[in-house]
């Protein structure tokens, strides 16, 4: 993916990060947190009503109900993201 469209600011900060820290657990470590933020920014210009659906629905336990909604939130996210792949 060529344009981040508001992602790059994630991608500048993981590469940075990986340009400071040496390969290994530390680099590991210190860099997670940017590495999970780029991609959540990326699944979700990808995916966005489905990104949505998955953090508002499985954010925290609930319900029965909520619980069987979240598993149909990230099944219709990996069936977008999987049609992405074969495009």
């Amino acid at each position: 993916m060529s344009n981040l469209d508001g992602c790059d600011r994630f991608q500048r900060a993981l590469m940075e990060c990986h340009r400071k820290i040496p390969a290994g657990p530390a680099r590991e470590a210190a860099c997670k947190h940017l590495n999970r933020a780029l991609a959540q920014c990326l699944v979700s210009l990808a995916c966005p009503d489905e990104s949505e659906a998955v953090r508002s629905l499985c954010s925290s336990g609930g319900t029965g109900l909520k619980r069987t909604q979240c598993q149909q939130a990230q099944l219709s996210l990996s069936l977008c993201l999987s049609s992405l792949q074969q495009q």
